[in-house]
């Protein structure tokens, strides 16, 4: 709260609030977006999924990983040059602003409202467990609380104390995991055969060290796993809030410079996670995380409990809470600023709002989606959070993706065709008009 609070100070213009005044370097940057990143779902979900389903839990964070490699080629430099704020700048860069921006406000709100469902969750599920609470409406509380944390965060500090709050959340993260991974690695002499022999022998199940263990037992399930595949792959070059922190620096060189610091932090952790699992399973036992008050989700505390007692869990848990706070931070001034610059700003106020009214429909909107998710969070309690993830990268993968792709890379593409990309809507309105220049130039096709 401190580090927000003296962020606070420069948030006068939209450009403060939504990017933080584009005064970030590259590794700042890439140290942020780690931090952005690497949600609940990261730590808790997939840790859990490797305790329980083993090798198919990993794809999980082989998926997250590789899709940087999308974002890298693809995106970066392109969005920092053509985007002010948000997708939605892109996306109408030149096509026709009302109703692309209605679209890809639409679908960053639905990105959004997904992702933080998971966080919500993993929130009520981490604090329960750390307190002993298992009622529902004890839970309903604690996410109640972690809600209005979060919109007291982002009211105050807009970007910039996001942007501080995840980068030392990244530090604090990375650091967690990796003292728990040498610590687990330790008590099986740094022998990680040894290791996943263990977890054979605890779980009483081989399987946990093959494929298809969960996506292998029928055609349905491996039809699951490619599109579970695909959505991880190609989604995390399109979800809002990971696109929005590209804006947070001055150049495009910083820009996919930052993306390179990402993928080594972010890949370093996922490394950290398979060893995470696969102890949580030898030492906790796949039957006893199942049976937690937060199921797969609490594999981490119980593991960190098993290794270092009331102590290390205390610190985990910390960690884990301030990750869930990060993420839902830039979470939610992404789809403030969604809501406010594409909606308020550029179709209702046609471009022209008022001076500082940009800023307080932001601020006001960050309120109403903070109340919406923790209502989500309080419905979504106890859901696997790494599944709930799955849902916005679909999302992300499907509709947004393919309109950046095309409106980058595309000169004909149109607006029927970002309209259709995204919700599958058009008019033939959106169709190209005739060249004014003369009356007998045919017109485009859609």
């Amino acid at each position: 709260m401190v580090i927000v609070f003296r962020a606070s100070r420069n948030n006068k213009t939209a450009a403060d609030y939504y990017a933080a005044g584009r005064s970030f370097t590259g590794g700042q940057n890439g140290s942020a977006i780690a931090g952005d990143y690497l949600s609940a779902a990261s730590f808790l979900g997939i840790v859990g999924a490797i305790a329980i389903n083993g090798y198919d839990g990993f794809l999980y964070s082989i998926g997250f990983l590789v899709a940087w490699l999308v974002a890298l080629l693809l995106v970066a430099e392109l969005l920092r040059n053509t985007g002010k704020f948000t997708m939605a700048d892109v996306l109408s860069f030149r096509l026709k602003q009302r109703p692309v921006r209605i679209a890809a406000a639409t679908t960053t709100l639905v990105v959004c409202f997904f992702y933080l469902l998971a966080q919500m969750a993993g929130a009520g599920g981490l604090v329960s467990l750390l307190l002993g609470i298992g009622d529902q409406l004890g839970q309903a509380v604690v996410i109640t609380v972690v809600g209005g944390l979060m919109i007291l965060y982002v009211l105050v500090g807009g970007m910039k104390g996001t942007t501080w709050v995840q980068i030392i959340k990244a530090v604090m993260l990375i650091a967690g995991a990796g003292l728990m991974t040498v610590w687990v690695l330790a008590i099986n002499g740094f022998d990680f055969s040894a290791l996943l022999d263990q977890a054979v022998a605890v779980a009483g199940n081989p399987a946990i060290l093959d494929p298809g263990l969960k996506y292998g037992a029928t055609e349905a399930t491996k039809i699951d796993f490619v599109s579970l595949g695909l959505a991880l792959v190609l989604g995390t070059a399109a979800l809002p809030h990971v696109l929005m922190r590209f804006y947070t620096v001055p150049t495009a060189k910083e820009a996919r410079k930052s993306v390179v610091w990402a993928i080594w932090l972010i890949g370093i952790f996922y490394v950290f996670t398979l060893v995470l699992g696969y102890g949580a399973a030898a030492l906790v036992g796949p039957s006893v995380i199942a049976a937690a008050p937060g199921g797969p989700n609490s594999a981490a505390p119980l593991l960190a409990f098993e290794l270092g007692g009331p102590l290390l869990l205390g610190l985990i848990s910390a960690v884990a809470f301030a990750t869930i706070l990060a993420v839902v931070a830039g979470l939610t001034i992404t789809a403030a600023a969604s809501f406010a610059h594409d909606i308020y700003a550029s179709v209702v106020k046609k471009g022209k709002p008022e001076p500082g009214a940009e800023v307080k429909v932001a601020r006001r909107t960050v309120v109403i989606i903070g109340i919406v998710a923790i209502i989500g969070g309080i419905g979504a309690n106890g859901q696997n959070i790494a599944f709930l993830v799955a849902l916005a990268f679909a999302v992300a993968a499907s509709a947004n993706l393919p309109t950046i792709v095309y409106s980058l890379f595309w000169k004909r593409f149109t607006t029927r065709g970002a309209l259709w990309s995204m919700y599958g809507v058009s008019s033939r309105r959106s169709c190209s008009s005739p060249s004014r220049r003369s009356s007998r130039a045919p017109r485009r096709r859609c």
